[in-house]
């Protein structure tokens, strides 16, 4: 958030840059736009974003400032540590853009940093995309227990590929809709080698349950979503999974009545406010939802991030004070919707931060008569047992919410030792057992009522 340090930082990607449409392998390999990618890349490290923006077409030199250069490459230094070499060079040629991959080597990772150019051989985007790994499949997932389809639904103006994996035997099935964290994220919920999402829908559906999860708008319409300026949680989040449980209500291998939404991270925050529009879902699942107001939480991952190693640089001092004066800014009542991203948090605009003002999620979620699920990690640093006390002091005279916490599990509910950082993202792992059986089994109960 994936509200988080790992997720809100891809959401500031999402935010202000350009995006284009999906790449397909060609012969074409311009050696001049591979310099120039490389030289790119170069200049973020280098701190020259004057530089850099000189190679942007028009609208990415609106979109993409050198403040918001400076703001993005420092999220990601966040993310993967920092910066050791460039390994490798790579192009893709489609329709009238290049695709120019420079794979680089962080502290905790490598990613490849894509950089598109268009026909006049400006650059017109660039995103930060990470090394693909094989996914491997979990003990408790039965392959043969289940088919998968490819779908498509949404807005005509806002379509979505997504994937609906369904059970053979038996039916009609109870069925959840999986809800992203914040960021650019993908049907799988992909963060370094893992899949959550991947694994909650194979888990689920090798249980009985069928599962559709999907692209989020801003991965899937990123270069329309950039240059918005109202952006808010509704057109980020909130209109797309309750389109989402129209789809699964429709099918006729469903159970129409046992339709659930599941919700991760800012996903769960979104919980309260998908369950007020959408009155025909059956229940919900929260799954490290925060609780606190966004802009506090992460002041207390930066904080968290800076004192691992026990040492609070002066860098990390500067970059501590400048963050808590934009979030002054969002807390401030005379906060205009003009006032310009680079004075905000994460480069959200005013817009985005006004729609959060005020929401408390456990005091809607009082008033959604249906029944809950709510689970934590507790050693999760970003999402912590901070906000799910907050769900607990507001439900817990509920007869049908549920609460259980997991004394082993990180952000992405996978299990590990000690204290979580930012690394433990980058080994592999899976969503642990004992959370896919507790949701499958709080699912049905609640189906079978």
């Amino acid at each position: 958030m994936n509200l988080c340090t790992v997720s809100v930082s891809a959401l500031v990607l999402t935010l202000v840059l350009a995006a284009c449409p999906a790449c397909q392998e060609g012969d074409s390999k311009p050696v001049d736009l591979e310099s120039r990618a490389a030289r790119f890349v170069d200049g973020l490290v280098a701190g020259k974003y004057v530089e850099v923006q000189a190679d942007f077409d028009e609208t990415m030199k609106k979109h993409a400032s050198p403040d918001k250069l400076k703001i993005i490459w420092a999220s990601l230094k966040k993310r993967l540590g920092s910066f050791k070499a460039r390994t490798g060079i790579r192009t893709e040629k489609h329709k009238q853009y290049d695709f120019v991959f420079v794979t680089c080597r962080f502290e905790i990772s490598a990613i490849d940093i894509k950089v598109v150019f268009d026909r006049k051989e400006r650059i017109t985007g660039f995103f930060f995309t990470p090394i693909q790994h094989p996914y491997k499949t979990p003990s408790y997932v039965n392959t043969d227990a289940f088919t998968e389809q490819e779908v498509e639904f949404g807005e005509p103006e806002w379509r979505l590929p997504g994937t609906l994996t369904l059970p053979k035997t038996g039916g009609p099935f109870p069925s959840v809709v999986l809800v992203h964290g914040s960021g650019p994220n993908d049907r799988d919920e992909t963060i370094g080698p893992n899949r959550p999402f991947k694994d909650l829908a194979w888990g689920l559906a090798t249980r009985g349950i069928a599962v559709l999860r999907y692209e989020k708008r801003t991965k899937a319409h990123g270069r329309k979503m950039g240059p918005m300026e109202d952006l808010t949680l509704r057109e980020e989040t909130v209109d797309d999974a309750l389109l989402a449980v129209h789809l699964l209500r429709d099918r006729k291998a469903l159970d129409a009545k046992s339709v659930f939404v599941l919700g991760h991270s800012l996903g769960g925050m979104a919980i309260p406010r998908i369950g007020k529009r959408g009155e025909e879902i059956a229940g919900f699942i929260v799954l490290a939802g925060p609780t606190r107001p966004f802009e506090d939480l992460i002041v207390a991952q930066y904080e968290y991030i800076f004192s691992l190693d026990d040492i609070i640089s002066a860098t990390e001092k500067s970059e501590l004070a400048e963050l808590k004066e934009k979030v002054a800014r969002v807390k401030d009542p005379g906060l205009s919707r003009k006032t310009p991203r680079t004075d905000l948090p994460l480069g959200m605009t005013a817009p985005y931060w006004l729609d959060l003002r005020g929401y408390h999620p456990p005091a809607m979620a009082k008033d959604l008569a249906r029944p809950m699920l709510i689970l934590q990690g507790e050693r999760d640093y970003q999402v912590t047992m901070k906000d799910f006390d907050g769900w607990k002091k507001a439900l817990s005279d509920r007869k049908d919410v549920t609460f259980k916490s997991y004394p082993t599990l990180n952000h992405l509910f996978i299990s590990g030792k000690g204290p979580c950082t930012p690394m433990e993202y980058q080994k592999v792992g899976h969503v642990d057992q004992s959370v896919i059986d507790t949701v499958a089994d709080w699912i049905k109960g609640v189906a079978q009522k």
